[in-house]
């Protein structure tokens, strides 16, 4: 190597280097902050110490996870989904009403009823090019109405009446929720399926650039219903697990958990921009903002509307340090 190409390669090596540490960091950052936080809650907060409390944590976390995994799908195709929020409550009020024929239906009538929601929503955006904002807020306002409907505008309250379906919010395995096993088994699945299969694959190529992945063979249209059919699905299990978990179908429950779950997944690392996410770091955003609503009822005399001047405080400091390590790893223009 002569001398005058020693400064190239060291350069291109240091710009490895710089590319794959902010990589991590955009990766792990929020698994890092969670981190910090419980350490920090540990000493500071006594009572943050207890099994009981961390079993409470992520029982709490388990609705607005499966939410989120969702989410994270759409979001790195470049999408988004405002549906799921009221998706959430309807396959409640369903997964309530539903129980008086048994487990399997109300596990079946609410998750079908969503995929087929989110389903309408996939086949919309993929085939007319309408904006994922425009016909996702249309199926909001449809499912809520749809919910409302079937609960006589939330004066019919649906009792679970199925005490096995009724032990899945209730009972406990190990110490921990039912509820809870059963996110992690859906986490497991949803990394296996983003990281290790050819549909996750189609998922980043799409968020990367649909002319790319079209031209890669990748059936762009498949796959966006695809990812809305999932995030359709998830929020119907959901709202079934939370109704098994309250007794009831509630129907005041929902709002803004659309904006939650996309709060979550951001300071999870997911770009908004698609082509880049992990579930993992989904899963940190998701405990991350569980753990400050816990710490924020641990001080107890705070509002707890404090919780979301805190997660939109994140939100914003997330994207402008996504943005930040985009242009790192782009380089000067």
């Amino acid at each position: 190597m002569t001398p005058t190409a020693l400064p190239g390669a060291f350069l291109n090596r240091r710009a490895e280097r710089t590319d794959r540490l902010v990589g991590a960091v955009q990766r792990q950052g929020a698994l890092a902050v969670l981190a910090l936080v419980v350490l920090i809650s540990l000493f500071a907060f006594p009572d943050f110490r207890s099994w009981d409390n961390a079993a409470t944590i992520l029982v709490a976390a388990a609705p607005p996870m499966l939410i989120a995994l969702g989410m994270t799908f759409v979001i790195i195709t470049g999408g988004i989904d405002l549906s799921v929020g009221s998706l959430y409550v309807l396959g409640g009020v369903l997964a309530a009403w539903a129980s008086q024929y048994g487990f399997v239906a109300a596990f079946a009538v609410p998750l079908l009823v969503c995929a087929v929601i989110g389903l309408v929503n996939g086949v919309l955006i993929a085939y007319t090019a309408m904006a994922p904002f425009i016909v996702t807020l249309a199926t909001l306002l449809g499912a809520r109405g749809l919910m409302r409907a079937l609960s006589n505008e939330g004066s019919t309250t649906y009792l679970v009446q199925n005490d096995a379906f009724r032990s899945l919010g209730t009972g406990s395995l190990f110490g921990i929720g039912c509820q809870v096993w059963l996110v992690a088994v859906v986490v497991l699945i949803g990394m296996v399926l983003l990281g290790r299969t050819r549909f996750g694959n189609s998922v980043y190529a799409v968020g990367g650039s649909e002319d790319a992945a079209g031209l890669m063979g990748i059936r762009v249209p498949r796959t966006k219903i695809a990812v809305y059919l999932l995030s359709g699905l998830l929020a119907g299990l959901a709202g079934s697990v939370n109704a098994a978990k309250l007794g009831s179908g509630v129907t005041v429950l929902g709002a803004g958990m659309e904006l939650d779950a996309i709060a979550a997944v951001v300071i999870g690392g997911t770009l908004l921009t698609g082509g880049a996410g992990t579930i993992g770091g989904t899963v940190a955003g998701v405990l991350l903002l569980g753990v400050i609503q816990n710490l924020i009822n641990q001080v107890g005399n705070v509002n707890s509307n404090w919780q979301q001047v805190i997660s939109g405080t994140f939100l914003a400091l997330v994207v402008v340090a996504q943005i930040y390590l985009v242009r790192m790893r782009r380089g000067p223009s």
